[in-house]
């Protein structure tokens, strides 16, 4: 039988620890998938590839937003819901979420397939690496179906307390996906082709392995063909969660895109070298990006049971754990820039391109526990509104104009579109800090009515 766990009761930092442990672990687990895309392609089938997979990567993120943002607008329902003890609506909740994700990607599938060259010629796709960004964005565009349900499964369990879950099953999809890389990337030389269609395998058996685990285990959805429906009502709360995160998450996604572009006017080289640094870089803030998600789901569950008190100390306890983490991780960034990019490629421009970019990007490991953990608490509160707000005034007012200025105008190069996301990081801090001072996250935004 498939278990809920009330977070808003018992020691607060246990709860968060033991919550968080999970969420840290899939998502070092998660990470590994574009990691071994890029390390196996980089070292099989060299720059070119690298680069296609990169930059294929982070247009298919613009979709996956999509899922990530409506999936966490329902976690914030669930999680509220939980925590007040009011969960006669869960099934409609999931069944809502799930259908609307399914039609969402056969939507965004059939846009990508016709927009996806002229979105990488809009972004300045280095000719060396066109093709090769393009056809793994296709095959990524053709298995979104499976990226979206993996998504929306994790965030419902994650709303209902459970971390650990969706960890046995992305532990699946990542050696799945190392396997498959080695075969179709090492063995079969396929570059990019072979990275996408290695991904899009591993992710449709985690996702029809987690629906049958939770069906055996009686879960509050039966995933019955009639259970897949819209509720019109659930349908609204998701979507006034949901939207303004979606749109925070393309945002700020739109806004690395911009420095993949203007990275991309100089040379593949540097272009593979941010590359390198985006795939570290996806590992070093995992402390931070998993307090996030942890402090936004327990957050929820306190302000549901109306226990306001726990909820800020899940916030400020969140960000002493990801501190602990994150200056170590500081520290041997600055210290072993070169031995960082080597794990990535032994090219040696690519290194010294991408030393100095690595050394001013790794500032924002000193800010990003605090920002992250901020946003989880607005997030969890349901305030999704003004996270949006806040990330727009980081990514659009500061991270992109800092990012073209300090480069170009200033002639820092590399140096300057890397020392442009610390600047915005501080920003999301700055805006966050004022808003909980003023009180305002704690008007009511989710309906808890039965």
């Amino acid at each position: 039988m498939y278990e809920q766990k009330n977070l808003s009761k018992g020691n607060v930092a246990k709860q968060l620890i033991i919550f968080a442990i999970p969420f840290v672990i899939s998502n070092i687990i998660q990470t590994l998938y574009s990691v071994a895309d890029m390390v196996i392609v980089g070292q099989f089938n060299g720059t070119a590839s690298m680069s296609g997979v990169n930059i294929g990567g982070q247009v298919t993120m613009l979709m996956m937003n999509v899922a990530m943002g409506i999936s966490t607008g329902a976690t914030i329902m669930i999680a509220q819901s939980v925590g007040a003890e009011k969960t006669k609506k869960l099934q409609s909740i999931i069944g809502t979420l799930l259908t609307a994700l399914m039609i969402a990607a056969i939507v965004l599938t059939a846009l990508m397939m016709i927009f996806k060259d002229p979105i990488l010629t809009l972004i300045h796709t280095p000719k060396e690496s066109f093709d090769e960004a393009s056809i793994y964005l296709m095959v990524t565009a053709l298995g979104t179906v499976f990226i979206f349900g993996y998504n929306a499964l994790s965030a419902i369990m994650r709303g209902m307390g459970d971390s650990k879950t969706p960890l046995y099953f992305v532990a699946i999809a990542c050696a799945v996906n190392v396997v498959l890389d080695l075969l179709l990337v090492g063995g079969f030389h396929q570059g990019a082709f072979g990275a996408a269609v290695a991904t899009i395998i591993s992710q449709a058996i985690s996702m029809i392995l987690c629906v049958i685990y939770l069906r055996r285990r009686k879960f509050v959805f039966d995933f019955n063909f009639k259970s897949f429906r819209v509720d019109l009502q659930q349908l609204e709360s998701l979507l006034k969660l949901g939207i303004p995160l979606t749109i925070q998450n393309l945002i700020s996604n739109l806004s690395f895109l911009f420095m993949t572009a203007l990275v991309n006017n100089m040379g593949v080289t540097a272009s593979a070298a941010v590359g390198a640094v985006g795939k570290y870089n996806g590992f070093a803030i995992l402390p931070a990006i998993a307090m996030n998600a942890a402090v936004s789901a327990m957050v929820a569950q306190n302000i549901g049971a109306e226990r306001e008190d726990r909820a800020i100390k899940t916030m400020l306890t969140g960000m002493g754990l990801a501190y602990a983490i994150s200056i170590p991780i500081f520290a041997l960034t600055t210290l072993f820039p070169q031995e960082v990019l080597r794990m990535f490629s032994t090219d040696a421009e690519l290194i010294a391109v991408g030393v100095p970019y690595l050394r001013v990007f790794s500032f924002d490991y000193l800010l990003v526990p605090i920002a992250f953990c901020l946003i989880g608490f607005n997030i969890g509160t349901g305030h999704t509104t003004f996270s949006l707000f806040s990330n727009v005034m980081s990514a659009i007012v500061i991270r992109i104009p800092m990012a073209y200025l300090l480069s170009e105008v200033a002639g820092l190069g590399l140096r300057g579109v890397g020392l442009a996301v610390p600047l915005a990081t501080a920003t999301t801090i700055l805006l966050s800090v004022w808003f909980f001072f003023s009180g305002r996250w704690k008007k009511r935004t989710v309906r808890l009515e039965e």
